[in-house]
């Protein structure tokens, strides 16, 4: 699925940095870049609009103005130098805000959301006929790795790094197990263990406070039990206990 996407912000150097980080997915396509809300609008209209990155303080029209004043279809993520409209900007929906200067990690998060986010949108859509594996991105050795959702077991955290481990292999990643948790779906991963994030439907057991996957057996913490015990037998009625 390629996602198109359009750039809102009056600093030309703000926007060089969205540009260079945007060119390093192969699935997006930039359509423009504008420094106004204004001239903006008729690429909006014309549809066929996957996202916008907006910034806020824009003479004309400020980004949050743009927001209240327009009916949209389309995912918005705030790009601003300003942390003090975090709390409004999700009022009004948003998908994401980042705050300037934006680092790569922190806008890969954004982009792995916006992938979960349009793949759900997809999906509810009766005529849907598009990606059906949903994925997220990965920066393994200096380069972005796609992985399907599909093929994740498990995930271990390593002090300052994650080992996610794949039916097709495993992954170094630098990265928080609490970030990856939350950049995947909670409808099939859940936080078993402070160094433990599985994928539900590859459970083979659990015996105690023990889940197996695979030839692995993870524990479950002790502040992790009930909710993951519940979790667990909810979606999955035929485990073996």
């Amino acid at each position: 699925m390629i996602i198109r996407c359009i750039i809102i912000d009056d600093e030309p150097l703000a926007i060089k940095v969205i540009e260079s980080h945007l060119a390093e997915f192969k699935n997006i396509e930039l359509v423009n870049s504008f420094d106004n809300p204004l001239d903006a609008l008729q690429t909006i209209e014309s549809g066929n609009i996957d996202a916008v990155f907006l910034d806020i303080n824009m003479p004309g029209m400020s980004g949050l103005d743009f927001i209240k004043n327009s009916r949209h279809d389309y995912q918005i993520i705030i790009t601003t130098a300003y942390r003090e409209y975090a709390v409004e900007s999700f009022e009004l929906d948003v998908l994401d805000y980042l705050v300037k200067p934006i680092p790569f990690n922190r806008f890969l998060k954004t982009i792995n959301k916006l992938n979960q986010a349009l793949n759900q949108n997809q999906a509810k859509n009766d005529d849907y006929i598009g990606n059906k594996d949903p994925f997220i991105f990965l920066k393994v050795d200096k380069k972005l790795v796609k992985i399907l959702l599909k093929d994740i077991l498990f995930i271990e955290s390593l002090k300052d790094y994650i080992k996610v481990i794949t039916v097709q292999g495993n992954y170094l990643v630098h990265k928080s197990l609490t970030g990856i948790t939350e950049e995947l779906p909670n409808s099939n991963f859940i936080r078993v263990h402070r160094s433990y994030t599985i994928a539900i439907d590859k459970i083979k057991s659990v015996e105690g406070n023990l889940v197996e996957i695979g030839t692995k057996k993870i524990p479950i913490g002790r502040n992790y039990v009930k909710h993951v015990k519940e979790t667990i037998f909810n979606n999955n009625k035929d485990l073996h206990v």
